[in-house]
């Protein structure tokens, strides 16, 4: 059994503005505590300080046990990496330094076999079976059968790439919660998993002896797994952290309770100083006259004095303040038309209508081909025509979506396209004024003082000199938001939008969102989210789609030859 001990933990960006102040929370024994905050808080940053990657400008960090780590990147792996790659990424460090010295010696041996060469592959070998390297690839082969259905001797030199976002989150967490270490912290694990996944994920959680700090914005996951919660808070000097300790269920009364004891506390110290500051001013007057009151005078003065050395009870933090005005135009009636569409390799034909100014969320297992249909209507259906509005960029949507059938866009139709994994090589190494300043081919440029008010409404007004790299994921997810926002799209495709976005930026969207006048599909996994649509577009685990009244979470994977 491990433990999670932060004290003090201060930490200044870059250029000198503080982002955390004073950190400290304890994650006991065998508990799952969960971190959240608002999108930029700092919580990934708290992450790398406590595994060590990053220096702390104060304060120091203990933990008991081996410790386990799952990036927020993992979902979105994209480079030439393979599944044997990411399992030993996430692998004990020795059996990692073995696995990487054994990569090395079979590259040597591949490029010059000779004597020397193969005594180092031999020599190799064996510190990979003594660090425990064969044992480990028994659990990650439970790990692939779980996550993608083959054995790891099948599946050890795939692409990640070629996984979904979902799969690669599994096979990530299966080799975590069935390896040694008992400590894992784990950063939005839930993102991109199915239903059917986040519900293994809450058992899973539910029923290890590890301790576990997870950063989440799932309501439902938080509600079932977490049993404290810990909250990153906005402050002016920097943020810190508040413990709630109960579970999500009733973490909003204990918040309400500590803001209303807040702001008693500082209502108290109002009066109290002002009563001090009185009692000064009228000693001071009666010593005016009367020379016997001078030392009554002088001890009101230290009274006040020690009164405001002591200082001010802890300010109420900063709430976040986000707000998205979608607006959307009048297209034809008919949005999109399907007619015997069948997205090839993924799923079988279908048919499907889809009428202006419906929420249609398009809801199945990982892998089933929901991305692709989005990117499908994105890059125009079937035949596009750039004529009829702006289309999204190759980057966004990526190869063309192999498909038999047709998908029309009808009439007037923008589309507009929210990628799950954020790509947008074009806004690389451009901070957000620049990117809103100079406009793109799909919209007009902002005047820098209106870029700003913008920003301002997205909450990302302290990062608007940031590159859009640098920021975290729920800030990329609400800067994309707002590009579609200003691209005047009357047709949103919505791939997970919820998924990096805190609670209180996914709430401004379902209200942005129940303004908008337009159509919206949305690819999600979020229960809550997908109460606010009115039809449900299902992937099902046979290849067939079709239509439900209510939201359908039991689909399990499509079964295809893998």
């Amino acid at each position: 059994m491990g433990y999670i001990d932060v004290s003090g933990i201060s930490y200044a960006l870059g250029d000198g503005r503080p982002l955390l102040d004073t950190v400290s929370f304890r994650v006991g024994e065998g508990s799952v505590s969960a971190l959240i905050g608002a999108n930029g808080a700092g919580k990934s940053t708290l992450l790398r300080i406590i595994r060590g990657e990053l220096k702390p400008d104060a304060g120091s960090v203990g933990i008991d046990g081996g410790l386990g780590v799952m990036d927020q990147f993992v979902g979105h792996v994209r480079d030439g990496r393979t599944v044997r790659d990411l399992l030993v990424s996430v692998a004990p460090g020795p059996v990692r330094t073995a696995a990487e010295a054994l990569s090395q010696a079979e590259d040597a041996i591949i490029e010059r076999d000779e004597t020397d060469t193969q005594l180092a592959y031999a020599s190799a070998l064996a510190e990979y079976a003594d660090a425990g390297g064969y044992d480990q690839e028994v659990i990650w082969d439970h790990c692939t059968m779980a996550a993608i259905g083959i054995p790891f001797e099948r599946a050890q030199y795939r692409d990640v790439s070629t996984l979904s976002g979902g799969e690669q989150k599994r096979l990530v967490l299966e080799a975590l919660l069935r390896g040694p270490e008992q400590v894992l912290l784990l950063d939005e694990p839930d993102n991109y998993l199915d239903v059917p996944s986040k519900r293994w994920l809450e058992e899973q959680l539910r029923a290890t002896p590890k301790t576990v700090l997870v950063v989440s914005h799932d309501r439902e996951l938080l509600a079932n797994a977490a049993d404290r919660i810990v909250t990153l808070e906005l402050g002016a000097a920097g943020n810190t952290t508040w413990t709630h300790g109960g579970g999500f269920g009733t973490y909003h009364a204990a918040r309400d309770d500590r803001m209303a004891r807040l702001d008693e506390l500082r209502r108290r110290w109002d009066e109290e100083h002002a009563k001090l500051k009185a009692l000064v001013l009228r000693f001071k007057e009666k010593a005016k006259y009367n020379s016997d009151l001078a030392n009554a005078y002088q001890a009101a003065q230290t009274r006040l004095a020690r009164f405001l050395a002591a200082g001010p009870p802890q300010a109420r933090p900063r709430e976040q303040n986000v707000t998205m005005r979608l607006a959307g135009a009048r297209t034809g009636r008919r949005v999109v038309e399907c007619f015997d569409l069948e997205l090839t390799g993924l799923m079988r034909a279908f048919d499907a209508e889809i009428w202006f100014g419906e929420r249609v969320a398009v809801l199945g297992s990982n892998g089933s081909g929901k991305s692709h249909f989005l990117r499908l209507l994105a890059s125009g259906g079937t035949d596009p025509d750039p004529a009829a509005g702006h289309l999204a960029s190759a980057d966004q949507v990526g190869a063309p979506v192999a498909h038999t059938g047709v998908a029309k866009l009808g009439a007037r139709v923008v589309p507009g396209l929210f990628a799950q994994a954020h790509e947008h090589p074009e806004l690389i190494g451009r901070t957000l004024l620049e990117i809103l300043h100079r406009g793109d081919e799909f919209r007009s440029g902002l005047p820098r003082d209106a870029a700003s008010r913008v920003l301002d409404r997205y909450g990302l007004s302290a990062s608007s000199e940031q590159t859009f790299e640098s920021l975290s994921g729920g800030q990329q997810a609400r800067l994309q938001i707002l590009l579609l926002e200003l691209s005047g799209a009357t047709l949103l495709l919505l791939d997970e939008p919820t998924d990096n976005l805190d609670l209180v930026s996914a709430e401004a969207l379902e209200e942005g969102l129940r303004g908008y006048e337009g159509t919206v599909i949305a690819v999600t996994h979020d229960r809550w989210f997908a109460r606010g649509f009115d039809r449900f577009l299902v992937f099902g685990a046979d290849g067939a789609v079709y239509e439900s009244d209510e939201p359908v979470w039991d689909e399990n994977r499509v079964s295809r030859s893998r």
